[in-house]
């Protein structure tokens, strides 16, 4: 039997992309939740390195039952360990601010990535732009804004830490399109487990062993602690996670390997819905009508910023 969904792809299929994105974002958006769900009782160092031995071996075990364990082996490995690189990045300041934000602010700051895609467009291929990207950047930064709410009180530094996530989800973004397009999906999901693996294990030295803050720890525990107590839950929890991390990793490389990001993105939006019906039903909380306002403004600037690409894909 061949399983072609897990091996490389060159042709374009909009309409499986559309499915496998969709489906994608559902289980993410779930995972998301589940770990904001138990941030107070582990670290993130913990989680992640459980997670990421978890990924290594399940992504062992399908490559041995399908396609075989040189599918785990990319063609070009510095990009697919570069953009590897840049997931763990924005999965560290995503879920940093886990404990003090909700769901849908999280989700809204990673959601910020086409600006950033439009920003280093600028300034590394000098491009131009034009009246309508220009406007998208203005609506978006306008949405961050109304998300972060500066003004208040209970604003904390750490909220700007899901907009960095958007930033290195942007080189993500960039990266697999190019860069790694006849990799397999297998080998591009096994660089991000070896990735989150290596980076837990530096975090868990570093904080357990070689740096104590107290009042970081207390700020910020859910960073700043090594090796927390470690339970049958959490255990439970953290291999959960990682059968959704696969899946749903799984389902948008492929995604974005089958079909043009200007199609994928206003469909990849969903996920700003999806975390919001997570956020209420796993803690009971809907985003303010601030949050709302803002989450649209970046949702339209997103659509847009895909809009106008595809416009100058089709012209070109």
């Amino acid at each position: 039997m061949k399983f072609d969904f897990l091996t490389s792809q060159v042709d374009d299929n909009p309409i499986a992309a559309l499915c496998m994105i969709v489906f994608g974002v559902i289980i993410l958006s779930l995972q998301d939740g589940l770990i904001k769900y138990m941030a107070t009782d582990t670290s993130f160092w913990q989680f992640q390195f459980i997670r990421s031995i978890s990924n290594i071996v399940l992504l062992l075990l399908i490559a041995k039952l399908t396609i075989g364990l040189h599918s785990l082996f990319p063609i070009n490995w510095k990009p697919v360990y570069f953009r590897a690189f840049m997931m763990t990045s924005c999965m560290f300041c995503f879920f940093s601010a886990s404990p003090s934000l909700s769901l849908a602010q999280m989700a809204a700051g990673l959601y910020t990535y086409p600006i950033f895609v439009s920003i280093l467009a600028v300034i590394v291929l000098k491009e131009t732009i034009k009246f309508w990207r220009i406007s998208a950047l203005i609506l978006g930064c306008l949405g961050a804004f109304l998300i972060l709410e500066p003004w208040s009180e209970h604003f904390i530094i750490l909220q700007l830490l899901p907009i960095m996530a958007g930033f290195f989800f942007a080189c993500n973004i960039v990266l697999i399109r190019k860069y790694c397009r006849k990799e397999t999906v297998i080998s591009l999901t096994l660089a991000v487990g070896v990735m989150f693996f290596i980076s837990a294990c530096l975090g868990i030295i570093i904080f357990e062993f070689l740096y104590h803050s107290e009042f970081l720890r207390v700020q910020a525990p859910f960073v700043f602690i090594g090796w927390p107590k470690l339970t049958l839950i959490i255990l439970f929890f953290s291999i959960s996670c990682s059968f959704l991390n696969v899946i749903g990793n799984i389902l948008l490389a492929k995604a974005y390997q089958t079909a043009e990001s200007s199609w994928l993105a206003p469909i990849d939006y969903s996920y700003l819905i999806f975390a919001a019906i997570w956020g209420k039903l796993l803690f009971d909380i809907w985003p303010t009508y601030l949050n709302i306002i803002g989450i649209s403004f970046i949702a339209v600037s997103g659509m847009l910023i895909a809009w106008r690409e595809r416009i100058k894909n089709f012209n070109n």
